[in-house]
């Protein structure tokens, strides 16, 4: 299997459903990779799941770059897109293109996702004359789910749902492969499916879009902390570490751990010969 290219997505439109996935790490990063997953999202979910912080906007250029970099080693097929984080273009919008440069080369990402914003049309112009391409992202926008009323469905009005229909098409009209649709109703998910050239990717967003993402660490079970509506989890890997770590405790405990199956030894006529000889050992 070849390298997957932005203009790959592109031409799965309407031919199948596009799968995608969070990475922020060489082992998940592998796995997602050999399972054939089309695109793999260095989050900005990195600053709640891994991190342990409250807000996506708490995480920074020099970790998403620290983890997109250890999750290009692990992948050899599936297109690779580094989330600009809030301080990258958010803050400063004139150095976005610097940023989103930093993800290509430092990181070896294939493009750069950029959400919604007052000046999003701006940056997204600028990063893609820059010749790096963008994924957008509309609807719920965690940067700036403060402006949105907090973490709610987006659209589900018709005044609403016509601007999300709106930015959808300036989106595309700028040049980006591909837009992901947060928290909207599924039926407004699937008008911008039918009237964008480009993949929609959902989360939340219901069955027609043309592909679908979750955070990796929702789905397997490994972030406990809340469980949005939209999540399916297909496998508790809490559960099981958990057991595996109190067995391990246990046997720590109890001297079953390590066995002599898990250890090394030295021939017996070696060791004599070592309490013969004890030497100077003050």
């Amino acid at each position: 299997m070849s390298k997957i290219t932005p203009k790959d997505i592109l031409g799965l439109k309407g031919k199948r459903k596009i799968t995608m996935l969070t990475a922020y790490d060489y082992p998940l990063a592998s796995l997602i990779d050999k399972a054939g997953i089309d695109i793999i999202l260095i989050g900005d979910s990195l600053a709640n799941v891994v991190l342990g912080l409250e807000s996506t906007k708490d995480v920074g250029m020099t970790e998403m770059i620290h983890h997109s970099k250890a999750v290009s080693r692990g992948v050899k097929n599936a297109l690779l897109v580094g989330d600009m984080p809030f301080e990258s273009y958010q803050i400063n919008p004139g150095e976005s293109v610097n940023n989103a440069r930093r993800f290509v080369d430092e990181s070896k990402c294939d493009a750069v996702k950029i959400e919604w914003f007052d000046r999003c049309l701006e940056v997204t112009e600028k990063i893609i004359k820059s010749g790096i391409p963008v994924m957008g992202h509309i609807g719920l926008t965690p940067q700036t789910a403060d402006k949105l009323g907090g973490f709610k469905v987006q659209g589900k009005d018709a005044q609403a749902a016509e601007k999300l229909i709106h930015q959808a098409k300036a989106i595309e009209k700028l040049g980006c492969f591909s837009v992901v649709l947060e928290c909207v109703p599924d039926r407004i998910a699937q008008i911008i499916t039918e009237e964008l050239k480009i993949p929609t990717i959902g989360i939340g967003a219901g069955l027609f879009c043309d592909g679908q993402v979750l955070v990796t660490h929702d789905m397997l079970g490994l972030f406990d902390r809340y469980k949005p509506k939209f999540v399916k989890q297909y496998v508790n890997l809490s559960e099981s570490i958990l057991k595996a770590i109190e067995e391990y405790k246990s046997e720590v405990i109890n001297s079953k751990f390590p066995d002599k199956e898990h250890s090394f030894s030295i021939s017996q006529e070696e060791l004599d010969k070592l309490r013969a000889s004890p030497g100077d050992r003050d």
